[in-house]
């Protein structure tokens, strides 16, 4: 009797073995992708980036032609998005 359930229980723990080597095998297959996915999108917002900056001196430089003060207008728009996100704030705590 001794034996066979030393063999069972071997096998039992052999079984359990593959299981875990089969979900490890997932978990990296996963990770692969998730990397691939990060990578892929690193890149996206890396284009995005270098699109943005092109687009901002070529409307930075249209500005300045005609005389806009690029600097005053971003700041006004801070202060414009300061002012709503206080105002939200406010809106909130009196209903609460």
């Amino acid at each position: 009797m001794g034996l066979g359930s030393t063999a069972k229980k071997i096998q039992q723990i052999a079984d359990m073995a593959e299981d875990v080597y089969a979900r490890l095998n997932q978990l990296r297959e996963q990770v692969n992708e998730t990397r691939k996915t990060v990578d892929e999108t690193k890149d996206r917002v890396d284009e995005l980036d270098r699109e943005l900056a092109e687009q901002r001196a070529l409307i930075e430089a249209l500005a300045e032609e005609r005389g806009i003060d690029t600097d005053a207008i971003i700041a006004e728009v801070h202060v414009v998005d300061a002012e709503a996100v206080a105002g939200d704030d406010g809106d909130e705590s009196a209903t609460d």
